[in-house]
């Protein structure tokens, strides 16, 4: 790999390939979620699921927040600066971005209102399994849209090597 340019290249660079990283470890955990954590909850009886999660939704919380917040920050941020210094991987940090807030939307959008929920014991015992059915559903979704932003996010970091920037 060339030398950056200057020194808004280099952190340009940097920033690339933090996003690229961050945005894996983000996807590699919903993976790990989707194939680790969804399949158990769904083995459990109803009752035991809710008493679970309503155990552990802030550990959930506070580990996948940050972690997709984080991936989303940077991917804006590797974008703004990569547009701003007119790079060829312009275009793959703003697919990232766009995929990385995506991501994010879905919380509001869905995973907020079942979350609590599932947090409260609110949800009827009898609504619990075709609820984790959608819930998991929802979950691939946003697995696809991470394991996508982290694809252009890295694609980006190639590009930016192979422009010598």
């Amino acid at each position: 790999m060339a030398e950056p340019k200057t020194v808004l290249d280099a952190i340009a660079t940097r920033l690339g390939e933090t996003t690229a990283v961050v945005l894996g470890l983000s996807a590699g955990a919903m993976l790990a979620e989707g194939a680790v954590l969804v399949p158990w909850w769904r083995s459990l009886p109803p009752a035991s699921f809710l008493q679970w999660y309503a155990s552990n939704a802030m550990r959930l919380f506070d580990f996948f927040g940050p972690l997709e917040i984080a991936g989303a920050a940077l991917a804006l941020a590797a974008s703004a600066l990569h547009l701003a210094r007119r790079r060829p991987a312009s275009g793959w940090f703003l697919a990232s971005t766009v995929l990385a807030v995506a991501i994010l939307a879905a919380f509001p959008i869905y995973f907020q209102e079942v979350n609590a929920s599932f947090a409260a014991g609110t949800v009827e015992p009898e609504r619990v399994g075709s609820e984790l059915a959608r819930w998991a559903s929802w979950h691939w979704g946003r697995t696809a849209l991470g394991i996508v932003a982290c694809g252009a996010a890295v694609r980006g970091v190639r590009v930016t090597g192979m422009d010598g920037a």
